[in-house]
């Protein structure tokens, strides 16, 4: 059974990850908000906007700036603090460490012996499949892709035989780009642009990959993005016919063992099944 701070006492001491409303702020938890108000210290992504949460959440709790770029010094004197002081992090809107390097912080405290507490809350990249109408059962979060052409294509390429839902963020001038690029290395697939989730303009735009990167080509939306990619079509199992003759191809620079694991992956067959064929093939290739 979990503890329950009274709301007039001090929050134990330790670490607290307290989910930020990703655009309304009616989304605020009422533990998030009790949370803010009763730490010893607030973490903030930008105090600018974190300045405002806290208002709306009735807080004059302090804050410190921390993020992507502060130091193993900041680290080490937030860490310092654990011990005796309950701080909580929080990052500009949504889940903090979901694509940001947060995860550094909460390693370290947890090595030093801390308590870490987290409140959960929104999420973008949860948010925007609940929006897009495409399979949830299964899904990787990809999180923002590489800014160079090369890299961003690589990228793709890495995670197209996924069979899963695809889940990446990005921002307006981009949007066309990413697009472009996951069409591309992925097929016309399934997908959706969701932004500005929960604020005024919600929007999820639906279509095929090719669609959509046509669409934004020359467009650049504003406010924060996520891309949902479905997953690849389900193919039709290989005949016997189609896997001797990947087979034959494989075998004639591979050994039986590594032809095998290659042909199996390519269509998506059983490794064991492939295996005993690449065998029984042995003498032909």
């Amino acid at each position: 059974m979990s503890r329950v701070t009274p709301m007039d006492q001090p929050l134990p001491p330790g670490l607290y990850i307290v989910a930020t409303p990703i655009g309304n702020l009616g989304d605020l938890s009422p533990r998030a908000a009790d949370t803010l108000r009763r730490a010893t210290l607030v973490l903030a992504e930008d105090k600018r906007v974190t300045a405002k949460l806290l208002a709306h959440a009735g807080a004059s709790t302090p804050m410190r700036a921390y993020h992507d770029h502060s130091s193993e010094a900041d680290r080490d004197a937030v860490l310092a603090r654990l011990g005796s002081e309950a701080v909580a992090l929080v990052s500009d809107a949504g889940t903090p460490l979901i694509s940001d390097p947060g995860y550094k912080l909460v390693r370290a405290a947890r090595a030093a012996g801390h308590a870490v507490h987290t409140v959960p809350g929104p999420c973008a990249a949860v948010a925007a499949l609940t929006l897009a109408g495409l399979p949830t059962d299964r899904f990787l979060f990809l999180g923002f892709l590489p800014a160079k052409a090369k890299a961003r294509s690589d990228a793709v390429v890495e995670v197209a035989s996924v069979r899963a839902s695809l889940v990446l963020y990005e921002s307006g001038p981009r949007l066309g780009d990413t697009l472009a690029a996951l069409r591309d290395g992925l097929g016309e697939r399934d997908a959706a642009v969701a932004r500005e989730i929960s604020k005024l303009h919600e929007e999820c735009v639906t279509g095929t990959l090719g669609a959509l990167a046509e669409r934004y080509a020359s467009i650049t939306p504003k406010g924060e993005i996520v891309i949902v990619v479905g997953p690849p079509a389900e193919r039709e199992a290989a005949s016997d016919d189609e896997l001797d003759e990947a087979l034959k191809a494989a075998l004639s620079s591979m050994t039986p063992s590594r032809a095998a694991a290659h042909v199996a992956e390519r269509l998506q067959l059983p490794r064991k099944r492939v295996y005993a064929r690449a065998l029984a093939l042995g003498p032909d290739r």
